[in-house]
């Protein structure tokens, strides 16, 4: 196992009725201001149960935060922290309001001439506008690490950053706040923990049992509950299953001591942000051609995995690594997402395309490091 430090003060406030609690959490003399997206938390409730919980308060709003949240939109988020004085955010909504919230956070105490420079030349942060959430979508992590992920419209980019100083504070887990979820929303939340998961997972072996069980857990659950979710969306322990599996999926806890791919999540930001394919549904086109392409140097992983996770026990090895790939895909395509390019009407020029965007920054990708322009070029033919 490679050394590592873990460090995580995020509060889990989990189950119904926990929204209530918001007073509780932030602190009695903050001005908050209440991040949120397109409008959905006003219609299911969520956003009457936060007003309600912070009567107390004088709450400043902001709302229109995109699905893949524009830098554009967070630097306007920023102009009204600073011109309110606000001194506390909360972010009320998915992975999208919350990543959204941890670089509006971050961007308001930078003190740097153009705060992209925080995700494009990872400028370290210094200070950061204290912030929690009350997640309504799980999928992302966001809640519970110190990752962002952000899109900016003038350089047609979607790039990550992280900081220690970004982590919320606390977090509520209201399980009953998914139940209005649209079946591709949730499917894709699926979709997005179980790709965090394999990512951490199917590399190499190592001497790492714990990690790789723990990976296994949340793989079998999300197999097991996902598509209950999709048949039964109101049934409260399915919920407060996945949105458990989401959280652990990318909290921290899977990567200690491991090697890390990510492949699939670079890959898949470009066609976010080219070709406005959701994140979860990149991410279930891509993943399998990684591994079509890597299946040589993960294979002693796949098999494992294909047996721990599939109960694929006969066959040769190229036999049982190509269950555990199609075993996958099928998982994937059973919650309604489409897995090749073609589905979602990508031509075949974003082959070349991506590769040469991703090798102009001079990108190596994969658990390796050493995945070029030919190589991301190799695994998008293989999801045409």
């Amino acid at each position: 196992m490679r050394n590592f430090e873990y460090y995580n003060p995020t509060r889990i406030v989990f189950g119904k009725g926990t929204i209530a609690k918001l007073a509780e959490l932030i602190p009695a003399d903050a001005r908050p201001l209440l991040l949120y997206g397109g409008g959905s938390i006003k219609k299911n409730g969520v956003y009457d149960q936060v007003i309600a919980a912070l009567e107390e308060f004088h709450v400043e709003e902001f709302g229109g935060i995109e699905p893949n949240p524009r830098y554009e939109t967070c630097m306007k988020a920023v102009e009204k922290v600073i011109a309110e004085k606000c001194d506390f955010l909360l972010a009320v909504g998915g992975g999208s309001v919350l990543d959204a919230c941890k670089f509006i956070a971050a961007a308001t105490e930078f003190e740097g001439d153009d705060p992209w420079d925080i995700l494009s030349k990872w400028v370290p942060v210094e200070a950061a506008v204290p912030l929690g959430a009350v997640l309504t979508l799980p999928a992302t992590g966001s809640e519970m690490n110190a990752g962002s992920v952000i899109s900016r419209d003038s350089t047609n980019e979607k790039l990550f950053f992280g900081s220690d100083l970004v982590r919320p504070v606390f977090s509520i887990l209201d399980p009953e706040t998914t139940y209005s979820l649209p079946p591709i929303q949730t499917a894709n939340g699926i979709v997005d923990a179980f790709v965090h998961v394999v990512e951490q997972y199917a590399t190499f072996p190592g001497p790492n049992p714990l990690q790789d069980r723990q990976a296994e857990a949340i793989l079998k659950t999300l197999i097991e509950e996902g598509p209950k979710a999709l048949t039964n969306p109101t049934d409260y322990e399915v919920r407060a299953n996945i949105m458990w599996c989401a959280t652990n999926a990318l909290n921290g806890w899977l990567s200690l001591g491991v090697p890390a791919d990510w492949a699939a999540h670079v890959i898949g930001h470009e066609l976010t942000v080219l070709y406005g394919v959701d994140h979860g549904t990149s991410l279930a086109i891509i993943e399998p051609g990684v591994w079509e392409h890597q299946r040589d140097r993960k294979r002693e992983k796949l098999i494992h995995y294909a047996e721990r996770i599939w109960d694929v026990t006969e066959g040769s090895d190229d036999e049982r690594v190509s269950q555990a790939i199609n075993k996958t895909e099928k998982f994937f395509q059973s919650l309604g997402i489409g897995t090749r390019l073609s589905d979602h009407n990508i031509p075949e020029g974003a082959c070349e395309i991506v590769a040469k965007r991703l090798a102009d920054r001079d990108m190596k990708i994969g658990e390796h490091a050493d995945l070029g322009e030919d190589a991301v070029k190799e695994i998008l033919r293989l999801r045409i």
